[in-house]
Order: structure tokens, then sequence, then C-alpha cells
């Protein structure tokens, strides 16, 4: 199981290179978890059409496997409009810049490897950390209240469980096996996320852009590993003119660069399969079905980003979340490139066979 891991968060407002309001009175949180949800999202909405045209710029540290210092990067991210905004990776020979446009498209120039899927997740942390409105369908999830994984520490986490089957009345859900969701317990300030199998996120020195809360700095752990840590240099005003917004003539037209594999075609590049291990209490309970995951299959053929999706019984998702970690594909080229793809692997638990 993946070791939850946090760090002390400070509720600040300037540091060098930084410098926005502060956030003022601690108004408390609502007592209904909806309610938090609720008066998180206008805090959280860089995509409101009130908003200044901004322009925001980060450096990031990539981490290896083993935890030690790789690439450097710089993530930069240009907002017009709902509509008309620019975001720009780059590290160590490689880049990927897209646009969007008023008439509704895509541009994109991209050069060296591919991007690794935490620098993507690094735009969603900065800039839309909170679940989707659809994600918190009062008639698709409940929500469980757990206390806030660090010793010493009370805050608020609230995982997101699926109403289903079995699985909706069941009450010994382990923490983090669905996304979890960890709030200031004053503020509707987001202070971290996660879920077993996935990648964690911590967010820390808060500050207000526009009346908006975001995080200076931002760490990514995935199997209690850092893998990325990063921090926002600098939020300006932004004219809604500027040429940064407009794609160049020789930028390429396309929808997105992560790609969704068909489980069918998934299953023939697999290269390593751990099976899972009935669980006794699931046995006792007699729950069987399928244990339904959303993973990102790497460019190097690795298990990232694993989520479960729908499960019969809290046992059965938690092994096949240690099972399906452990799988290794092919790694899907693209004009002989590796490629991230996004895939649903399902698993089958059957009493019986």
């Amino acid at each position: 199981m993946q070791k939850v891991i946090f760090a002390a968060v400070l509720l600040a407002a300037s540091r060098a290179g930084f410098a926005q309001p502060a956030l003022g009175p601690a108004p408390g949180l609502p007592g209904d978890p909806r309610a938090i949800f609720a008066a998180a999202q206008p805090f959280y909405n860089f995509n409101d059409a009130g908003l200044r045209p901004f322009h925001l710029k980060a450096s990031y540290q990539l981490y290896d496997d083993k935890g030690v210092p790789a690439d450097q990067g710089t993530f930069e991210y240009w907002w017009a409009s709902p509509t008309v905004h620019r975001s720009s990776w780059k590290h160590a020979g490689a880049s990927l810049t897209d646009w969007h446009t008023a008439d509704g498209k895509v541009a994109y120039q991209r050069t060296g490897a591919p991007l690794s899927f935490v620098e993507y997740k690094l735009k969603e942390a900065l800039l839309s950390p909170l679940p989707d409105e659809e994600d918190l369908d009062p008639a698709k999830v409940r929500f469980d209240r757990e206390p806030f994984p660090a010793k010493g520490v009370k805050a608020p986490c609230f995982m997101l469980v699926p109403q289903m089957n079995l699985f909706g009345s069941a009450k010994n859900v382990p923490l983090g096996l669905f996304p979890t969701y960890c709030f200031d317990r004053e503020r509707p300030v987001l202070l971290a996320s996660f879920s077993i199998g996935s990648v964690e996120e911590h967010f820390q020195k808060i500050a207000k852009v526009q009346e908006r809360y975001i995080a200076q700095q931002v760490v990514f752990y995935e199997n209690s590993a850092k893998i990325l840590a990063a921090s926002v240099d600098s939020v300006t005003d932004l004219a809604a003119t500027d040429p940064a917004l407009t794609p160049p003539e020789d930028a390429r037209m396309a929808g997105t660069e992560r790609k969704d594999l068909d489980p069918i075609l998934e299953a023939g590049r697999l290269l390593k399969r751990v099976i899972p291990l009935y669980p006794h209490d699931a046995m006792q309970a007699h729950a069987e079905g399928a244990v339904s995951l959303r993973a990102i299959i790497g460019i190097d053929g690795g298990i990232h980003d694993l989520r479960v999706v729908s499960a019969p019984w809290p046992s059965l998702a938690q092994a096949a979340l240690y099972a399906v970690s452990h799988w290794q594909y092919k790694p899907y080229l693209v004009n002989g490139e590796p490629h991230e793809v996004q895939t649903t692997v399902n698993v089958v638990f059957r009493l019986g066979i």
C-alpha cells in the first residue's frame, strides 16, 4: 500500500519574485463536506471570464525513481480568456507548447522527448486541483470524513467513495483507496490530495491571486518517493493581445498529446502481469465482480497514476491496485517515439475460479 507522506503547510503570501495579497481572516469551514467543496470551488477557478489576463511562471525539479534530482524545468501559462490560453513546458532539451485559440482550435510545438505524466499534472495542480463537479454528484459518491494522516496535524480530509452495489454500503474503506482531499481546518484551502496507487500532491505556501488561492509550492510523491517539486516564480498581469498567445505559422494542429489506448490493444502490449490474490474477507463476504482501474502507461512502459473507477468490495480494489501497479507494458510508439497513453484495466474476481 502506498504510504501517505505529509509536510507542514505554511499559509503565507509572499517571497522573492512573488508578492500577493494575504489570505485574510479565517472564515471557518462549513460543517457539511459538500459545502466545503462548494465553498472552495470559486477560489480555484482560474478559467473565470471575470479574471484579468495573467501570466504564471513556475520552476520545477524532477527526480528519478531513486529520489535523486534529475532534470530541471519551467512551466509557463498565459491566460486571456476561457478560450484563449497557452501552456509551455521546457526541460533538458525537450519542450512542449500548446495554444488554445478563440476559434476552438489547438496548436502545438514539441521538441525532444515527450513530457512525463507528472509534468502534465503540474498544470492541473496549480490551476485546477479540485475534483470536477460531476465527481461530486451525490448520486455517485459519498464523502467519508477522515483525519489528516500526519501526527499532530488537525485538518479534515474527505474521500470520495462511489455509491455502488456492495461497496456503497461498505464501512471499512481504507483511507485513500479513492481520491481524498484534505483542507485547512479554518479556510476552504486545499492542503493535499492523494489516492492509493496514484500521485500524492502537497500544496504549500498558499497565496491569493485575483481573489483565488494558489500554492506557491507543489510537491508530488509516488510510492513514497518525491518525483517533482515546483515553485511559482511569478504571476503577473498580461495584455489580452500579447503575441505569446498567438501560435506561430509552423505550429501543428492537434487534439491532445496524451492518447487513450484501446483495452484490446493494451492487452496485446502487456509484458508482465501480476495476478492479484483473492482477499480472505472478500471471500467470506462472497464479494466478487470486476474492479475497474484507470491508469497511465508511461514512456517506460510502467504503470503510473493508477486509480479505482469502480469496485464491488474494498479489499478487492486494494488487491487489484497492488497487482496492476506491478504490470509492465511495451512502450506505446508514435512515429518511433514512446508516448504515454491512458487505459482502463478491468480485474475480474470470481469465487470458485
